[in-house]
């Protein structure tokens, strides 16, 4: 449940969204998978987004967007300042983002047969700043390119910066409390849809800068390609998701396997965490009404084998298996408001989870 609202003030525009989502999942009997760090104040169970537009800031038709999202463990504030140059040239966009989150993937803990991942007591606290070029599109291809500098702090749950995680092995390649990089970053993506198919592909690479000789100095790959196909009544979609790192590397960098948005019936990171990945996940739709549809699904993925690569073996510790399966079946509910989506998923130990989702809701 959620509450969005419009402000105009001259020629900026604020944009206030309010979303409840929690506290229904709350009342649900769906427990969040670590704890809530404030005593469980009301402002605990809130997720919620402000944003400041001002179309013209300078009177060039320059645009600022200035925006802070709240979730439930992390928060981001991100100001954007773009400003209008020849349409046969890559558009410029100035970027300023920080953000805190849990680290679950890598650090976080897996209980209930790895159907869940709780709090490994480390967050990262990430400041960047950079410029954005958005190539030309040029037929079904787009591309970008940025140059960023990233700083990462480690924190504990309390907000203390730490070097070691709790069973004392380093949480930064540096060894200290943070890292400093220079990524360049190239990012492609294709598109192509018709009434019974779509096709879809990205490549991201970021390559470190050692502008300092203790900077990280990495490259690093991720591709996905989904496919979607018509049968009949039915619709399916197949996606593979790869990637892999070379270089420095801290472990809050490795890829990681499991959770929802990869191999469902785990919990985030659960399967695993690498240097290398390799994700293959599956959906048939059917519908069932004409606002709700069933779900079949199948979701593998595997760290293959990459998992001791990264530094202090956090996988093995944790005694990840490495690779795994997830299977179930699901709704998919659309209304104008918003989507529901609602998955019974099992896996490979035999541990049943239900995940519940509600995106794009207000009022």
């Amino acid at each position: 449940m959620g509450a969005q609202k419009s402000i105009h003030a001259g020629k900026a525009k604020i944009d206030v969204n309010v979303d409840l989502t929690h506290k229904l999942c709350t009342s649900l009997m769906l427990l969040p998978p670590i704890p809530i760090r404030d005593g469980g104040s009301p402002l605990s169970l809130v997720i919620g987004s402000l944003c400041i537009k001002h179309p013209n800031l300078f009177g060039g038709s320059e645009k600022l967007d200035v925006s802070w999202d709240k979730g439930l463990y992390d928060s981001t504030v991100l100001v954007a300042y773009r400003r209008p140059r020849p349409e046969w040239l890559p558009q410029q966009c100035f970027v300023l983002q920080h953000s805190v989150s849990p680290e679950i993937g890598v650090h976080g803990t897996p209980v209930d047969n790895f159907s869940r991942s709780g709090s490994g007591g480390v967050n990262l606290s990430r400041l960047s700043l950079g410029v954005d070029l958005n190539e030309p599109a040029s037929s079904n291809w787009t591309s970008t390119t940025s140059i960023k500098f990233e700083h990462v702090n480690i924190l504990s749950d309390d907000g203390r910066s730490i070097t070691r995680d709790m069973e004392g092995f380093p949480v930064t390649c540096s060894g200290s409390t943070h890292d400093s990089m220079v990524v360049l970053k190239q990012e492609s993506r294709y598109a192509k849809a018709t009434n019974d198919s779509f096709s879809r592909f990205s490549m991201q690479i970021e390559q470190g800068i050692p502008v300092l000789s203790k900077w990280l100095i990495f490259n690093k790959f991720k591709f996905v390609a989904t496919k979607g196909l018509k049968l009949g009544p039915a619709f399916l979609v197949a996606s593979l998701t790869g990637g892999s790192i070379v270089g420095d590397m801290a472990p809050y960098q490795a890829f990681a396997v499991g959770g929802l948005g990869s191999v469902r019936g785990y919990g985030e990171g659960a399967v695993g965490s690498g240097r290398s990945c390799l994700v293959a996940n599956s959906e048939l739709t059917l519908p069932l009404t004409k606002t709700l549809n069933g779900a079949l699904f199948l979701d593998c993925g595997s760290d293959l084998g990459s998992g001791r690569l990264v530094p202090g073996n956090p996988a093995l510790r944790q005694g990840k298996p490495g690779s795994g399966t997830g299977f179930g079946y699901g709704l998919r509910y659309k209304s104008p408001i918003g989507h529901l989506q609602i998955d019974y998923a099992m896996n490979s130990f035999k541990q049943k989870t239900v995940f519940f989702g509600i995106s794009n809701l207000g009022l």
